[in-house]
């Protein structure tokens, strides 16, 4: 491992940094390859249609970053050993990774096919949307292995410290899936089985090139045909993972909740709901990246016994997001009406996204607090504490809030978009008194990577 991508000595803000930019470019990659989408179906395609991706995509998503989370254990598991320079415990949990995602990949992808339907339903899709909705879902669970590759590819180099080459995996995804939507939704107007056809399309030859790239770097790991079998290293990331996977499925459920308490409002209403969450897309930006890195960053050090630079990296991460966030939430409150009009030129639809974007724009801030915290957490391996406060502000804020709002006569979605910056205002007080307890515990014994 080169000096870059030890994150053990040097500088805490120009190692987190470097590491962060190539992540950050990443996750803008991501986004502009799911924008693509609903900017060209809002374009060359319907009204009903931006309704179909939006909450085709929310299912799909769900499923994505609940594979995602688990991978995280991998990045964290990985992260450790490289502290403690264990190469064979490293080529385990590579070969554990490769076979419990694959038959993952099978599994999801059966259940994606076969309930699209009821998950449309269930989701209360706007009967006009509802076809499209289910014909998106579909379409991207045939191709859901591709999904999951990549992620976990992505997961593997970001926990040996390489942050460059995931970028380089979602660049090649975001092309040909800005091509591939122009062919089919604009060329051929196969509205949203065009759009879901391209970002599989993009997918897969994501995954065959990474492939290709990855036999000619130097690694700190072996790929051998004896490592990809059941092994212990699988339930260790499975016990980091699995937390952050439940968390995320559920937190997930509740967006999917405040979708469905949207699509009640109208096809307009859940058309620039689509839209507005495209949009947050980019301004949560800085803060995934910031948890991304911080994981990895956090876990090579408790691996090296530096919990004390463990600690500066999260001060520094909470710091540097927020001050990028105040400039975010001004820009999201004052102009969001704007950035809407990029995906739609329907000014019903940009007012509802407008609407949603003024009440929800303060957590461009608060969410870098929030989220410098869980990858501090993560990175040592006090995963079911993520999951238990993420629970917690979504069932006890999150749902409640919004499903109040949602149902006021007349109700304005900036009232329902404010449900979650005060959830995430609760997640951090949660947060803080946590690592209250943890700094009394680590004084009397150093913690251990896992709970």
């Amino acid at each position: 491992m080169n000096d870059k991508q030890d994150f053990t000595t040097g500088s805490i803000s120009k190692k987190m940094i470097g590491f962060m930019i190539p992540v950050l470019g990443a996750l803008i990659l991501q986004a502009a390859y799911s924008c693509a989408d609903m900017l060209i179906v809002g374009r060359f395609g319907t009204t009903a249609g931006i309704s179909g991706v939006s909450t085709g995509c929310g299912i799909v998503n769900m499923a994505t970053f609940t594979v995602t989370s688990i991978a995280m254990g991998v990045t964290i598991l990985m992260g450790r050993y490289i502290g403690e320079k264990n190469t064979h415990k490293l080529n385990e949990v590579i070969g554990g990774a490769i076979f419990f995602f694959a038959i993952a990949a099978v599994v999801l992808t059966f259940g994606m096919i076969a309930f699209a339907r009821p998950l449309a339903v269930i989701m209360q899709a706007p009967e006009e949307a509802l076809d499209l909705t289910v014909t998106y879902i579909r379409i991207c669970g045939a191709g859901f292995i591709f999904v999951i590759a990549y992620n976990v590819i992505s997961g593997i180099f970001r926990g040996i410290g390489n942050s460059s080459l995931p970028l380089i995996f979602v660049a090649i995804a975001s092309v040909v899936n800005v091509i591939g939507d122009l062919i089919l939704v604009a060329g051929f107007k196969m509205n949203v089985a065009g759009a879901a056809i391209a970002t599989i399309s993009a997918q897969a030859i994501s995954v065959l090139l990474s492939l290709l790239i990855i036999r000619k770097q130097k690694l700190p790991f072996t790929v051998k045909k004896e490592f990809i079998r059941p092994n212990r290293e699988i339930a260790n990331f499975v016990k980091l993972g699995a937390p952050l996977a439940l968390q995320e499925f559920l937190t997930s459920l509740t967006f999917m909740a405040l979708n469905a308490f949207i699509n009640r409002l109208g096809l307009d209403a859940s058309a620039g709901y689509g839209v507005a969450q495209r949009v947050q897309q980019f301004v949560m930006l800085i803060p995934v990246s910031i948890m991304q890195s911080m994981a990895s960053f956090v876990a090579q050090n408790v691996g090296a016994g530096k919990e004390d630079r463990a600690k500066k990296g999260m001060f520094f991460g909470m710091g540097f997001g927020a001050v990028i966030g105040i400039f975010v939430a001004l820009g999201v409150f004052f102009f969001g009406d704007a950035v809407s009009s990029v995906f739609s030129h329907d000014p019903l639809v940009i007012g509802r996204s407008f609407e949603f974007l003024r009440g929800f724009a303060l957590e461009a801030v608060l969410t870098s607090f929030l989220f410098s915290f869980m990858g501090y957490f993560n990175g040592h391996g006090r995963s079911l504490f993520v999951m238990i406060q993420g629970l917690l502000q979504s069932l006890f804020v999150r749902l409640p809030m919004s499903y109040f709002m949602s149902i006021i006569p007349n109700v304005s979605l900036t009232y329902i978009g404010l449900a979650t910056p005060t959830a995430t205002l609760f997640g951090i007080a949660i947060c803080f008194a946590y690592y209250i307890i943890v700094q009394k515990q680590m004084k009397k014994k150093p913690s251990p990577l896992y709970d």
